[in-house]
């Protein structure tokens, strides 16, 4: 079985899985300076309760974002699990794509990992929306090379900007407006609302149109990410929605290191 840790700048997200099959997850908040023992003692109480053995686990492979905290996480593999961990984009579980950019290192390992997930599940041209700290959107052409992107403020990033610059504002939870048919908003929060959702909305409406007309072919647009099933209640522009898009990607990695 294997264990895939995927290291944002907000939360690490531990899966169990059999093949591509996740079996399990759990998400705890990124905090490089957490050991590798305080890892242990949250990560085995958790399998313990839903029954999976540490022995049944015979692979890690770990995709960070987050340097500091890689240590951490290689002195857990190895002290309570036995075993070296994969880390994606290095030896011997290379991207295996080309990076058609002007800085090809500078590519961030989670948006490496949903380019070779998205282009193995579907096919042609893509644009992958990863909602995260930040909102990533990457052109992967129909031979899997990632081709580049964009990156804009998460939607909380937003939100949390707003509310700390205006004195007056109040903290709001990141939700449809309630009255979708109008977007004059007649008190605070309902302003709030509208302006952080349905701008948000529009902002991935306008770029996606403006990449698909770069491109000058068709292209699949797949959201991922914690807030993509909200969005996309809202608006038409994703084709398909892909919550596990990263975990998946870790799991191919994992199949090519095993068959390598």
């Amino acid at each position: 079985m294997l264990l895939a840790i995927d290291v944002g700048n907000t939360n690490v997200v531990f899966a169990l899985c059999d093949g591509r099959k996740i079996l399990a997850r759990w998400r705890v908040a990124t905090d490089a300076r957490r050991t590798a023992d305080e890892y242990a003692v949250w990560l085995l109480q958790l399998m313990e309760l839903q029954n999976f053995a540490r022995d049944s686990i015979d692979q890690i492979i770990v995709s960070t974002v987050v340097p500091r905290a890689s240590h951490n996480l290689d002195v857990l593999a190895q002290k309570y699990f036995g075993l070296t961990p994969l880390i994606a984009g290095q030896p011997p579980v290379g991207w295996g794509f080309a990076a058609d950019v002007d800085e090809p290192k500078s590519l961030g390992a989670d948006r490496a990992v949903n380019a070779i997930a998205a282009h193995d599940a579907y096919p042609g041209d893509l644009i992958i929306v990863d909602f995260g700290t930040a909102t990533t959107f990457d052109v992967i052409d129909y031979n899997g090379s990632y081709k580049g992107g964009i990156i804009a403020p998460g939607i909380n990033l937003s939100l949390d900007a707003l509310v700390n610059a205006a004195a007056k504002l109040p903290r709001i939870a990141i939700e449809a407006p309630t009255t979708t048919k109008t977007v004059i908003g007649r008190n605070t929060e309902d302003q709030m609302h509208i302006g952080v959702f349905w701008g948000y909305v529009a902002m991935m409406e306008g770029l996606i149109a403006r990449m698909r007309a770069e491109i000058g072919r068709p292209a699949k647009v797949i959201a991922t990410g914690g807030l993509a099933v909200l969005f996309d209640d809202h608006t038409s522009i994703f084709d398909a929605v892909d919550t596990d898009l990263t975990l998946t990607g870790l799991a191919i990695l994992a199949e090519r290191a095993r068959g390598a």
